[in-house]
């Protein structure tokens, strides 16, 4: 092509996106189709928004809300934070790239683990930043590490907390150390997409080091537990001096009515959350239970998924699940030896599952792929 993109733009690849789900069934004709790839909540979304999304469609013709100022009332009485604090973005993804639209410039650093969302650095990149990757240390990001790599160049840091793709968090008495000890002119962006599955012993109260230390970011999504993926919703917590320059760069019309009306029902659905996490975690409990007696490795997750490595060749693991009709996402990572990320499903998904693992890998194949289970 004679028209050249930017230097940048040229060192990047699209997103992988596999095969649709109509193309997997007419290929394999499985019973039934089990999409256990993109982390979708499997128990759907609260009863109530059908009504809310009913209501919408008479006003389709009118553009929504551009301040989505009811949508941020309910996540301030939500989460007891000041209305001003939030801004809603089209999905979590708008909220990063308008981070690094309006904070990264050419050359400047931004840390990362090397294995986490890919969406923070592509979008370092676009902005003609330098992404830092830090290696994570049993599937979870070493902050001292990530710490110790901050420059005269550092402007931003990402954390994935629970990490996706690994599942896991890191501790949060450290967290809350690594956050208090960074300078105030980096900013820390702390995505907490997966906060609601996570058991309560693992949490951080992110909200109130936010109150103190205006250089740390919050970011939340209603396409994870509160089942709205299809709405494009998410929402970030910031400090409203952060929040000014993010605005000036945002597009006006950014969300859309169905999914304002959509999460403002959803959230005063906490009853539905509350079920669809201790659900999660009693299937989370149950496959890593069975996993781990098919010798068989991966992390110990607080989020709806999980991350299995050590499988070795995974074609052939890959064309098994698809005939069994459970659609999942694997990862060429090097140093896991065959990966793959398991969105958790329901026990009958499970059991499906697990008889296309059982007895595929021995204790000595594993041992030969490199390690044993993460619960053994």
């Amino acid at each position: 092509m004679s028209i050249k993109p930017k230097k940048q733009i040229e060192q990047l690849k699209p997103y992988p996106i596999g095969m649709t789900l109509e193309d997997i069934q007419s290929k394999y004709q499985p019973k039934k189709l089990r999409k256990m790839s993109d982390n979708e909540n499997v128990y759907g979304f609260s009863s109530k928004v059908t009504e809310a999304l009913r209501s919408s469609l008479h006003s389709l013709s009118l553009y929504p809300d551009a301040t989505t100022e009811r949508l941020c009332e309910q996540l301030s009485y939500q989460h007891k934070v000041p209305k001003n604090y939030f801004l809603i973005g089209n999905g979590s993804e708008e909220l990063i790239r308008l981070l690094t639209r309006a904070f990264i410039s050419d050359g400047d650093e931004a840390i990362m683990a090397d294995i986490t969302f890919p969406i923070y650095k592509s979008n370092v990149m676009i902005e003609g930043g330098l992404p830092v990757f830090v290696p994570i240390v049993e599937g979870t990001h070493d902050l001292q590490a990530m710490y110790e790599a901050i420059s005269d160049r550092t402007k931003m840091i990402f954390i994935c907390n629970p990490n996706n793709p690994t599942g896991t968090c890191v501790d949060p008495s450290e967290l809350k150390k690594f956050i208090q000890k960074i300078p105030a002119h980096i900013l820390v962006v702390l995505d907490e997409a997966y906060d609601e599955y996570m058991e309560q012993h693992q949490k951080i109260d992110s909200i109130t080091l936010l109150m103190e230390h205006p250089n740390l970011v919050l970011l939340r999504t209603f396409s994870k537990i509160y089942g709205l993926a299809a709405l494009r919703v998410g929402y970030g917590i910031m400090h409203p001096t952060v929040m000014e320059q993010l605005i000036k760069v945002k597009e006006v019309f950014n969300v859309n009515k169905l999914g304002q009306n959509a999460a403002i029902v959803a959230l005063k659905d906490q009853p539905f959350v509350k079920d669809c996490a201790e659900k999660n975690l009693i299937e989370r409990n149950y496959l890593s239970r069975r996993l781990s007696e098919q010798n068989l490795s991966f992390f110990p997750s607080q989020t709806n998924f999980l991350f299995i490595y050590n499988l070795g060749e995974i074609e052939s693991l890959n064309e098994r699940l698809l005939q069994q009709g459970i659609v999942s996402r694997f990862f060429p990572f090097p140093q896991f030896n065959g990966s793959m990320r398991l969105t958790l499903g329901t026990r009958e998904d499970h059991e499906t599952l697990l008889d296309v693992f059982d007895g595929l890998y021995t204790k000595e194949e594993v041992a030969n792929n490199g390690s044993q289970s993460s619960l053994t």
